[in-house]
């Protein structure tokens, strides 16, 4: 019934207690973790946390401490939007697992709510971006780099005792680069961080006052500034997003080729050095398109059945300066004899052993997609078969708001027939304002507490008067749906079957 310029819609529909056969995870074993970057047709996928609601980190990294790895990124759920004085600065969120592909949400690194953070960070700025994170053995300490735009050197420096945090603050830390430059302006950008096998750090850097080179800067011992020791335009300009890591002797450096804030399918690009102050061989290109996005980090992920080389990039949602959306690509580099890096293919999904050597299970969630169009004229509509009689206590919708709906989100409950659709009156509606709804993929209660009989058809139908914005879910095609999804696209006058999709909902039942 509808597309994107990307992809067309598809839906899952997750009936939890009660719901007997359909409670059941829906997973199976493999012999490694697969992590899926796009379903069978090519297609962005978007991943969940274990509780279910989007992950929100983006344009960070991926990091293994003591055999866990930690999501960090910008999020985007509260409305930021760059360039729009009015938007909040949202903060920094990051997520744990152990296996790549079950997601913990383990909140903020800071309070990033506080009139500081948000005169540093808000729309009113150029706002603050890419969340670093190494550990400094000497102090035990973890340290975190975020990209900021109020002061001179362009970044701002944290310690931590858990690689979560809390975080706080330290000294602005003194760079080589842009040190005489005008504070609060367009000097140093996107960055990595880099540990060397002796314990050494190294900042990778962007010079926007070059209009994009990128620069290595030793730093101090305690990973907190820099030194001094630095070696400027690695590239010659219009790069960005340097993500550098070593392997067998050999320092790369993979970086935006060319720089492009926020756009789909940017070039990735290399060089190679015996020293990580260089001198840098000259670049070679591995990716016209970064499999749909753009080179966010490249992380060196030591395990048992040896090291892997992540390559991360940020699947921009259409340039939209609210990038709630965005999904991810994440996939190992490959290697030439030579030591060369070889052209990415971009893989559907791949398979890591989990860093505990377990293998994980697939996720019930997985497999999601997201869109956005329920306002005056778009309705949608789920159906479903209790299988127990009782109370339908709960229904936790999946939702979100792009840009700023002018009315509220309805969601009511009707008996339905054969078909799904609704039949007679409504047995109970809840009206969910905008302002609770954020503008990531979250789940949002409601509380109908209607009475079902086990057998019968139901259904949710979720409206909006919104003439302004649109309210989004997520979705799934499959073949072993648990009920019928219809669209209507005329104000609800008329509903049609949209075959094999369901929309992600999770209901819940008491006595």
């Amino acid at each position: 019934m509808f597309q994107t310029r990307h992809y067309t819609i598809a839906f899952v529909f997750i009936m939890c207690t009660y719901f007997a056969p359909q409670c059941a995870n829906a997973q199976t074993n493999a012999k490694a973790n697969t992590v899926t970057n796009f379903d069978k047709d090519g297609k962005q996928v978007t991943r969940f946390s274990t509780v279910g609601d989007a992950i929100d980190a983006h344009d960070g990294e991926i990091a293994l401490f003591n055999g866990v790895y930690y999501l960090y990124g910008t999020s985007y759920d509260c409305g930021f939007e760059w360039g729009n004085k009015n938007a909040p600065f949202c903060g920094f969120k990051s997520y744990s697992s152990t296996d790549m592909v079950n997601w913990k949400d383990r909140g903020f690194l800071f309070d990033a709510q506080t009139q500081v953070w948000q005169t540093r960070c808000n729309g009113n700025t150029y706002g603050c971006f890419r969340p670093h994170v190494i550990f400094n053995e000497k102090t035990g300490l973890y340290v975190l780099w975020i990209n900021v735009y109020d002061n001179v050197s362009g970044y701002r420096v944290f310690t931590g005792k858990s690689p979560v945090g809390p975080f706080t603050e330290v000294a602005e830390p003194k760079l080589a680069v842009n040190s005489s430059a005008p504070a609060a302006g367009l000097n140093n950008g996107d960055h990595d961080t880099f540990v060397d096998d002796d314990g050494t750090a190294y900042l990778a850097y962007t010079d926007w006052r070059t209009k994009g080179s990128i620069v290595i800067e030793k730093l101090s011992a305690d990973y907190l500034t820099g030194t001094g020791e630095v070696v400027k335009n690695i590239t010659t300009g219009n790069t960005e997003a340097p993500g550098m890591f070593k392997r067998n002797g050999i320092y790369y450096v993979v970086y935006s080729d060319p720089n492009c804030g926020y756009c789909s399918g940017t070039g990735a690009s290399y060089k190679t050095a015996a020293s990580p102050l260089g001198p840098w061989s000259e670049g070679k290109k591995i990716s016209d398109n970064s499999c749909g996005g753009q080179p966010s980090f490249v992380s060196t992920i030591k395990l048992g059945s040896g090291t892997v080389f992540l390559f991360g990039s940020d699947l921009w949602n259409n340039a939209a300066k609210n990038e709630a959306l965005a999904n991810y690509y994440w996939a190992p580099l490959t290697f030439a004899a030579d030591g060369s890096i070889n052209p990415m293919t971009c893989e559907q999904a791949f398979k890591i052993s989990g860093s505990d050597n377990k293998v994980s299970t697939i996720k019930a969630d997985a497999g999601f997609k997201t869109h956005c169009d329920i306002s005056k004229n778009v309705q949608r509509s789920q159906s479903f078969i209790p299988a127990k009689t009782g109370v339908l206590t709960t229904i936790e919708l999946t939702t979100f708001k792009t840009g700023y709906p002018d009315a509220e989100l309805a969601v009511t409950i009707f008996k339905a027939d054969k078909t799904g659709k609704a039949i007679g009156s409504a047995l109970g509606t809840e009206a969910i304002p905008a302002a609770t709804i954020g503008w990531s993929a979250k789940r949002v209660a409601i509380h109908p507490k209607i009475m079902v009989t086990k057998g019968a058809a139901y259904c949710i139908v979720i409206k909006s008067a919104a003439a302004t914005g649109c309210y989004g879910f997520a979705f799934r095609d499959t073949a072993k749906t648990t009920g019928v999804e219809l669209y209507s696209n005329d104000g609800g006058k008329t509903f049609s079957t949209e075959k094999n999709r369901e929309l992600k909902l999770q209901i819940h039942f008491g006595k």
